[in-house]
């Protein structure tokens, strides 16, 4: 960077010029948002009516129609893609989370809809975990007050590739086992699946602002019986907040095996690792602004503390800052919609 010495000096520089005018500050704006930055996380249920997650005001847990609903105004507000998570019937949830990986499950269900009813006008990012399918919430296999790393990523290649054949464009795994983007990549291939691309899921950290999410997709009680079997928390598998030099560590493995593209997640707790892995890596680095922050926000908002729309834009704002390619968040439509209002 240059020395600032060099870029002039007060008085004859004043800053403030360039931050009279409402047309300038846009004209001189470093960063732009457009609602092709942001992805949409949607949660679909097996019930003919939306429900609302009280923990996420303005969120839904929607129907298939209600997905494609939404897919359509995604697609006037020209956000990009949709991110797909089921809330899967108590009934169906194992041990082993088979389910995850039945053709015919509301995840593959729901992919088929979009994809019948829009084509490629829509992208739709699938997650690949097993916390929605399993009884103890976890988003690996648990034996012995364990995850099993080998024996999950061998049903994280099963629930990808039912996903890829029902039409998703992307695949994400979330779970944060060693080793599981190459396992899916070469899964993927060997089924003609190659133009299927890998979101890894690459930096996610056992982080406290993910419990409404976990509320939405059902896994929170799950998670409490998870206690009974030796393992409460996830923190033996996710990241722990504390590290930003291993963040890059996972990056650099996930690249190596395959990855498209990288996630870092939450994101509004980790500006310094999404510009530390798009510094060093030039990757397509997406961001994901988890149901805690997107929570918050609202609760702030609501209690009348602060201006809930431009705090939430200026949040999105700054991760994009920070260095985010795309930045999955919950306030997509509205932020999509005042975006196209400019």
């Amino acid at each position: 960077m240059n020395d600032p010495q060099q870029l002039g000096s007060f008085p004859t520089t004043r800053l403030r010029r360039l931050r009279r005018h409402d047309w300038l500050r846009r004209a001189v704006a470093e960063t732009v948002l457009t609602p092709a930055d942001l992805i949409w996380p949607i949660f679909v249920h097996d019930h003919e009516a939306a429900l609302p997650v009280p923990s996420m005001p303005g969120v839904e847990r929607l129907p298939v129609e209600g997905v494609l609903r939404a897919a359509e105004e995604a697609i006037r507000l020209g956000i990009p893609a949709l991110a797909i998570f089921p809330v899967v019937e108590p009934a169906l949830k194992t041990d082993d989370g088979a389910h995850a990986y039945e053709a015919d499950n509301l995840a593959c269900r729901t992919v088929r809809a979009i994809r019948q009813r829009f084509g490629d006008a829509l992208g739709i990012i699938c997650d690949v975990a097993l916390d929605p399918y399993t009884t103890h919430g976890h988003d690996g296999l648990l034996a012995d007050g364990q995850i099993q790393n080998d024996e999950t990523v061998a049903v994280l290649c099963r629930q990808a590739v039912v996903l890829a054949e029902a039409g998703c464009h992307v695949v994400a795994p979330s779970d944060m086992m060693d080793g599981r983007v190459g396992a899916i990549r070469e899964s993927l291939d060997a089924v003609g699946r190659d133009d299927v691309a890998i979101l890894s899921y690459a930096a996610k950290y056992a982080s406290a602002f993910y419990g409404p999410f976990r509320d939405a997709v059902g896994s929170a009680a799950a998670l409490g019986t998870a206690a009974s079997q030796g393992l409460a928390d996830k923190k033996t598998y996710q990241m722990n907040p504390a590290n930003a030099a291993e963040a890059l560590r996972e990056v650099a493995l996930d690249i190596a095996e395959g990855a498209d593209m990288v996630m870092v997640k939450p994101a509004g707790t980790a500006l310094d690792v999404i510009q530390r892995v798009k510094t060093t890596f030039g990757l397509p680095t997406f961001a994901y602004q988890v149901s805690g922050e997107y929570a918050m926000i609202h609760a702030a908002a609501d209690n009348g503390w602060l201006d809930g729309e431009a705090a939430a834009l200026e949040s999105i704002l700054v991760i994009k800052r920070a260095g985010a390619d795309c930045v999955l968040t919950y306030f997509a439509p509205e932020l999509a919609r005042r975006l196209g209002e400019r």
